[in-house]
């Protein structure tokens, strides 16, 4: 079997086959259902209109984690659920989910306080089957967190949870459909299905080159995110909401730990940790009403929003918007409850269901993908009962280690994204169609290089045109290209890249 992604198919090619399931979307949820598909033998394409990971799930806030506020909202079954399967992919993709140490400071007369978050992390530890927990006195705080605000400090209690790199673990799950004969093809939009006898008629455009075709599938899961209900066929019942991030330089902000630390404006716990060489700070947590085929940014009042927190939980740094490399905002596609609450207070559950033959998933953890892949199956009839619950429970490692992949790829968060081995792989493996693809996805280094890392282009343009076969024109349009999504969508609010970069 093929364990690379490699160049896009003609649509033809797609359309003179029968296929046994046709999913669309290809984020974590996608990637999920193609693989444990692929894995049953079953004959499954998937379709992304734009590219792998370009929507929700390359603009987490880079956790595989239980979710401590799931146990304080009583979801105690979906904590479960997340800290297994968090404790599994821990397991199976060392040096792409890795643990790490979060600190939750505590402050006098601060709710919640030592004893009650002490109650909580220890049933969130008996939950994941491990002990990872401990208070820690001011002392210990003020080494582990220099620079912290001190008001109030009374120590902090500490636990484990997982940080991974969204996107990658987007793309090595593709990588492993790919091993089992799941195909994947990006910047194939999907613009109607018809059912027709005990199948679908399903309507594509190739976004590239603007080819049409028509493809047949036995069934068709809709695992678009944010963008379920338009596919659905029943009643809107995604609820999107905005979620921001700032990539700051950690020489201003260096932090050792995961930080978990409440906004002063409204109480909500904020993250402040180091992630791929820079400092990551968020979430925000904002309705989304904007046009979805735009690509979600940070706004002006969120990037203040974020710099407030840091700078009244850090009151001796003063970081200010010319400290942040980049920002990245994305949607989440939120199963709205109809009662109006605030937004913060949503369940995070998954839901899924069925209209016309079509089954939709939406909703839902990064952590939980390969779960809510399984409940999609079961949707669809492709697997019964009995098999949905093995699936559940089994030992089964979903990944093996892929031949001759560089370290990148299986060891990302350890590994050099700024390599020439790894760069020539990810441009012959993992269909690259634009700059964007490379340096905002297939890599971070848009994000976390200055100036949207243009250094790192000048010094790859040689292998990268040879790689995709462009020319000099093309290289120039690729670059402007890149420059003006990254301005636009992934710059800091109210000061333009291309200022920031002259400065």
């Amino acid at each position: 079997m093929m364990t690379m992604l490699g160049k896009r198919q003609p649509l033809e090619q797609l359309a003179q086959q029968q296929w046994d399931l046709l999913v669309i979307g290809g984020g974590i949820t996608g990637a999920g259902i193609l693989l444990e598909a692929a894995r049953r033998g079953l004959k499954v394409l998937l379709l992304e209109q734009t590219d792998y990971a370009w929507g929700t799930s390359s603009r987490s806030s880079k956790m595989v984690h239980g979710g401590l506020r799931y146990i304080a909202q009583g979801d105690v079954r979906l904590t479960r659920h997340s800290l297994l399967e968090r404790e599994r992919l821990l397991k199976e993709l060392p040096g792409l989910v890795e643990r790490a140490t979060y600190l939750f400071p505590l402050r006098k007369g601060v709710f919640p306080g030592r004893w009650p978050m002490k109650a909580i992390l220890w049933l969130y530890d008996f939950l994941a089957g491990i002990r990872d927990h401990r208070y820690l006195n001011r002392a210990e705080v003020e080494k582990r967190a220099p620079g912290l605000n001190t008001d109030g400090l009374t120590g902090a209690m500490s636990y484990t949870d997982a940080l991974t790199d969204d996107c990658r673990l987007v793309m090595r799950t593709l990588l492993e459909a790919a091993r089992h004969g799941g195909l994947a093809q990006n910047y194939t939009r999907v613009t109607g299905t018809q059912r027709v006898a005990e199948s679908f008629e399903v309507s594509v455009t190739d976004r590239v080159n603007g080819g049409t075709a028509t493809l047949q599938a036995r069934h068709v899961i809709n695992a678009t995110g944010a963008w379920a209900d338009r596919l659905s066929g029943s009643e809107s019942r995604v609820r999107p909401l905005r979620g921001s991030h700032l990539f700051i330089d950690p020489a201003r902000l260096p932090v050792s730990d995961c930080l978990t630390v409440m906004h002063p404006d409204d109480g909500r716990p904020v993250f402040v940790f180091p992630w791929e060489g820079v400092t990551c700070v968020g979430t925000t947590d904002l309705d989304h009403p904007e046009d979805m085929d735009i690509e979600a940014s940070a706004s002006e009042r969120e990037l203040q929003y974020l710099l407030k927190l840091i700078n009244t939980q850090f009151p001796d740094v003063t970081v200010s918007r010319d400290d942040v490399y980049a920002t990245i905002a994305g949607v989440r596609p939120v199963i709205a409850s109809g009662k109006g609450v605030d937004p913060s207070k949503e369940r995070r559950d998954h839901a899924v269901w069925k209209s016309d033959g079509i089954v939709t998933v939406s909703g839902g953890k990064l952590t939980t993908f390969r779960l809510i892949a399984l409940d999609a199956l079961l949707a669809t009839g492709l697997i019964d009962a009995r098999a949905h619950r093995a699936g559940q429970k089994t030992r089964e490692p979903m990944y093996q280690p892929l031949d001759n992949a560089p370290q990148a790829v299986q060891h990302f968060l350890h590994a050099s994204q700024d390599d020439q081995g790894f760069i020539e792989w990810l441009l012959n493996n993992e269909s690259v169609v634009h700059l964007d693809d490379l340096m905002l996805r297939r890599t971070r280094l848009g994000l976390i290089k200055p100036n949207a890392g243009l250094a790192v282009l000048d010094r790859y343009r040689a292998l990268i045109q040879q790689g995709l076969g462009w020319d000099d024109d093309r290289w120039e349009q690729e670059v402007q290209r890149y420059l003006g999504l990254h301005e636009r969508f992934y710059g800091v609010p109210g000061l333009p890249d291309m200022e920031r970069m002259a400065g």
